[in-house]
């Protein structure tokens, strides 16, 4: 599909407006956060299968109050982390520099990276694709940034809520993977796009939620061509 430029960034400007409002909750609910002890630990248990257990040079893309970003800098991974929100990006600095790690986090466009080819070795995203309005461009942009070899790893939902909400009432006909995907048909993006050595797993154990999952989460990732 073709798309305007204008008509996008009028969609991601209602974007950004969403995020920023939503920066200092944001940690506060359950399934958001990292509360315990225990939902720490799991999380280390999923970062380390998928993202390896050397260092590597990752980019949290999206990485909104740094969540992922701060368990990946834990593993000692050497993180930055870009994000549209300017208040989002506020909060994860704050809670980087309480936790002593040294995470470069950027102000940007998760279509349009502000980084040379080849800059990463690793790219996560959380919770991202559904809020784009072209994820095959985001993709193909993330596969750039990732040196040959490397990996994309998205930890991703099927949310299928009855109605749209808050500002997305306005646009979600704009998000071509609003209320995200089933595993597969991500998986299947993904493919389309690119990536090799496909793989996913279902992300159902409440500890990482701090809750019984109300939706189906998973992990899908892959490996950039060399």
């Amino acid at each position: 599909m073709t798309r305007r430029p204008r008509a996008d960034e009028a969609v991601k400007k209602v974007v950004r407006q969403h995020w920023n409002g939503r920066a200092e909750t944001f940690d506060d609910a359950s399934h958001h956060g990292v509360h315990t002890a225990d939902q720490r630990d799991r999380w280390l248990d999923v970062l380390r299968e998928w993202a390896g257990e050397d260092s590597r040079r990752a980019l949290d893309v999206g990485c909104g109050t740094g969540v992922i970003s701060l368990l990946l800098a834990e593993l000692g991974h050497d993180v930055a982390g870009v994000d549209v929100a300017p208040a989002m990006l506020a909060r994860a600095r704050r809670k980087a520099r309480d936790a002593g790690h040294a995470i470069d986090f950027f102000r940007g466009d998760a279509e349009r990276l502000p980084f040379p080819d080849d800059s990463f070795e690793l790219v996560t995203a959380r919770h991202l694709v559904w809020t784009l309005p072209d994820p095959e461009s985001a993709l193909r942009e993330w596969q750039r940034v990732v040196e040959p070899g490397g990996r994309v790893v998205l930890f991703e939902g099927y949310w299928d809520h009855e109605e749209p909400w808050d500002e997305y009432e306005e646009i979600h006909g704009d998000l071509p993977l609003y209320d995200g995907r089933p595993p597969v048909t991500l998986r299947e993006l993904l493919g389309d796009e690119g990536l090799r050595d496909l793989a996913h797993e279902p992300l159902q154990d409440p500890t990482l939620w701090g809750r019984e999952p109300h939706h189906d989460y998973y992990v899908v990732g892959g490996t950039v061509p060399r």
